[in-house]
């Protein structure tokens, strides 16, 4: 990353606890962190701010990381936009669903926050 602006990542997931520690995480590691506790709350930050990156539960209670991932890649003006599937559906299917939506990563829970930290940067590195 140059000096230019931090780049924006919104985190999403209906668990505080994940929530705030991704926050913490995201923002030692330099960048602006915005946070939704739902996929409606998504949505709206997602138009308003269009992120870089969207770190994306899937199981919320109104609209899912599915429909989240669906709505970023159907935008021209969120082209940039690079979608993490964070979840503990872990199947194949739901894997493949996930990527076959555009995501660039799906990373099953619980995780590894360093390895995280490295493959965001990793996607980053050629925004």
């Amino acid at each position: 990353m140059s000096s230019a602006a931090p780049l924006k990542i919104l985190v999403v997931d209906d668990d505080p606890y994940i929530l705030m520690s991704l926050e913490f995480l995201m923002k030692k590691n330099g960048f602006d962190v915005l946070v939704a506790r739902n996929g409606t709350e998504a949505l709206d930050i997602i138009k308003e701010q269009l992120p870089s990156i969207v770190l994306l539960d899937i199981m919320m209670p109104d609209v899912d990381g599915y429909q989240i991932c669906a709505y970023i890649k159907s935008q021209t003006i969120l082209n940039h936009c690079k979608v993490i599937f964070l979840s503990a559906k872990s199947s194949e299917a739901d894997i493949q669903k996930g990527l076959d939506l555009g995501a660039s990563l799906y990373i099953t829970k619980p995780f590894s926050t360093r390895e995280l930290v490295k493959q965001v940067k990793q996607l980053t590195a050629d925004a």
